[in-house]
């Protein structure tokens, strides 16, 4: 059965393609059909990652490596313009986010809830999968969710990233009265400030290199920030606990650098919590030690899952904070220079 909703024009779907390492173009391709189970977007808002970045600019992250053309973008939200002929639950003129992770079978990690983690995951623009740079997109309808009136395209590009810190703050087991420390204060780490402070964090310390993200981190909730100048990660570790007035319970590290995770092992309590949020080289030295005989909780996280019910209760009062994130606007098709 073909899909339900007016036809779409053969108008240009361009999409942002990279082709190779340092290798980027607009294409212009086929505007997809549905099927049954998916819906057709148009798409209004697309965020850029840094993985967008880091796939254009290397062809790869760790084991995932750009070996045919692939679209990218996945933080993004459009309107619905046809439904597959068994969805139900959305329809034509929609306005959704998208969750760009989608199990493609109900594997032993669907089964117990962590579907993040199935290997045969369909994700946007992960190789071999396009992403949603681009001007008609479809997508799975389970995993397309309605924006309230309130929420705007921009924020619902921003529910991706958002989705990354409440998984974060959950596996940091964040709750009232949490001492928190945030290392990075870019997008991952703003986001991950503001759902810290909504999980119920008394206080929060953020360190950067730069002062500018700093400021915006004090705009959007942070108690105290550190801006780093070459400060050994023991040095930097007791500046947090002076600002905090004890160590924190919970340290989440946005940056992935080697030296970021040694100042989070130092710095977090005995029997605390470290989550590395931020990934970078894949060998680093760390202080094991140090962390193993303090009982220094370790945990990694992985994209996310199952975060739709906290996004429903939580971005209605992050408006303000998500709109402040948006720094720069750009129509691609428009704008593109090569």
């Amino acid at each position: 059965m073909a899909a339900r909703g007016e036809a779409v024009e053969a108008a240009a779907n361009l999409a942002v393609v990279v082709r190779a390492a340092g290798e980027l173009c607009l294409e212009n391709r086929p505007v997809p059909e549905p099927g049954p189970n998916e819906v057709l977007l148009k798409m209004h808002s697309v965020g850029i990652c840094g993985s967008d970045v880091h796939f254009w600019q290397h062809g790869r992250i760790g084991n995932f490596v750009v070996k045919s053309p692939m679209v990218l973008g996945h933080e993004a939200s459009g309107t619905v313009v046809k439904v597959g002929s068994s969805v139900t639950k959305l329809k034509k003129g929609d306005r959704v986010a998208i969750e760009p992770g989608v199990p493609r079978e109900i594997d032993e990690f669907c089964k117990i809830g962590r579907y993040n983690l199935s290997p045969t995951i369909f994700f946007c623009a992960t190789p071999p999968d396009d992403g949603n740079l681009c001007r008609y997109y479809k997508h799975n309808a389970n995993f397309c969710y309605k924006l309230p009136d309130n929420v705007t395209f921009e924020e619902g590009a921003l529910v991706e990233p958002l989705s990354v810190a409440i998984h974060a703050c959950r596996r940091a087991k964040v709750t009232l009265g949490s001492k928190v420390f945030i290392c990075g204060a870019g997008p991952i780490g703003l986001v991950t400030l503001l759902i810290a402070k909504a999980m119920g964090a008394a206080q929060v310390v953020i360190s950067d290199l730069s002062a500018p993200r700093l400021e915006k981190a004090k705009e959007v909730g942070a108690d105290s920030t550190i801006q780093v100048k070459g400060q050994s990660p023991e040095v930097l570790a007791r500046m947090v606990e002076s600002l905090l007035g004890c160590m924190p319970d919970i340290t989440l590290e946005c940056t992935g650098a080697e030296s970021c995770i040694q100042t989070g092992i130092y710095a977090t309590r005995s029997g605390g919590t470290l989550v590395l949020v931020g990934l970078g080289p894949e060998m680093v030295t760390l202080p094991i030690v140090n962390a193993a005989v303090r009982e220094v909780d370790i945990r990694g996280i992985f994209r996310y899952c199952n975060t739709r019910l906290d996004i429903e209760c939580q971005v209605n009062c992050m408006v303000e904070g998500l709109t402040s994130m948006v720094v720069r606007r750009s129509n691609f098709s428009a704008s593109w220079v090569m």
